[in-house]
């Protein structure tokens, strides 16, 4: 039974675990995106989103901490200077794993984990007012009123030229 069990052991010991969490920090720090398991992107996830968290405040504890659990100068540089910066705002829900289905060799269930404000695909664009739909028998009416709201602008400013014309 698995009582108290509350993370997925990945069938290795603690140190192997510990080892193998770190090298998918560094890398999914440093690539902003890796393809693994789904079980262990899942335990990825909740490995390096406290450690992002951390990253948010630079101060030299907070370096320290972030440093004793991945052991890599240029993955904590990248992490408390670029990362840090683009999720400044955000308040939780740093990665994004997406499914890829199961691994031809041993069918294992493949995903891609990464960090949600570097993938540009995923961005959010400004979305652009809704066009209604329109019969064919209206359009013509439309071109028409939309002609006559153009005259309309066009006769002020020729009355105003022909009155100055005429004051001269």
């Amino acid at each position: 039974m698995r009582h108290g069990k509350k993370f997925n052991h990945l069938s290795r010991t603690a140190d192997h675990r510990h080892a193998m969490l770190a090298n998918m920090a560094i890398s999914l720090i440093m690539h902003k995106r890796i393809t693994t398991t789904l079980a262990k992107a899942k335990a990825l996830k909740q490995y390096v989103e406290p450690l992002i968290t951390r990253s948010k405040d630079d101060s030299t504890h907070s370096r320290r901490v972030v440093f004793s659990y991945l052991q890599n100068k240029e993955a904590l540089k990248e992490l408390f200077s670029i990362v840090a910066e683009k999720v400044g705002e955000r308040p939780g829900g740093y990665t994004r794993i997406i499914k890829l289905g199961s691994r031809l060799g041993d069918g294992a269930e493949m995903a891609f984990i990464e960090l949600v404000d570097f993938d540009e695909n995923m961005a959010k664009t400004p979305k652009t007012a809704r066009k209604t739909r329109r019969s064919r028998k209206s359009a013509p009416k439309a071109e028409e009123a939309v002609a006559e709201e153009v005259k309309a602008e066009e006769t002020p400013a020729e009355e105003s030229v022909a009155e100055e014309a005429k004051a001269e």
